[in-house]
């Protein structure tokens, strides 16, 4: 039986690198964790954000969340990579179940098809409407 165990990374790349250079560096990484045994289920780049409180004196990172499965004993030697890697301001690995990954596929469609409720103040009237688009209450002769 395979002793292997499902795991999540975010981790914050410095934002003043070119596209090019944030590529390498994910890619980087990505090969990393297959190197040590580890295989990569998903990478999902969320992109260039503000961050809350600087790091390293920087105010902006690149955002990467990648899904993989690795032995346990090859968790700390990623970490390491990522804490020695001059691009990774910052990073955070959890273990995951898999219930909880089955839960956000199905909660993630759902989250997308329903519409945002938008308050009844702000909704315009029927007969505000017609008034502003020149109806039969604004008629001027």
């Amino acid at each position: 039986m395979s002793n292997r165990r499902l795991y999540e990374t975010t981790y914050i790349l410095n934002a003043a690198l070119e596209d090019a250079e944030i590529e390498e560096a994910v890619g980087r990484i990505n090969e990393y964790i297959v190197q040590h045994g580890g295989t990569i289920r998903e990478v999902n780049r969320w992109g260039r954000r503000r961050m809350a409180y600087p790091i390293r004196k920087k105010y902006n990172g690149y955002y990467v969340h990648c899904i993989f499965e690795a032995p346990p004993s090859s968790v700390p030697v990623i970490e390491r990579y990522l804490i020695l890697d001059d691009s990774v301001l910052r990073h955070l690995t959890l273990q995951l179940s898999e219930r909880l990954i089955e839960y956000r596929k199905q909660r993630a469609p759902q989250s997308a098809e329903q519409p945002i409720p938008v308050p009844s103040s702000v909704e315009p009237s029927p007969a505000t409407a017609s008034e502003s688009l020149g109806g039969e209450n604004n008629q001027t002769e």
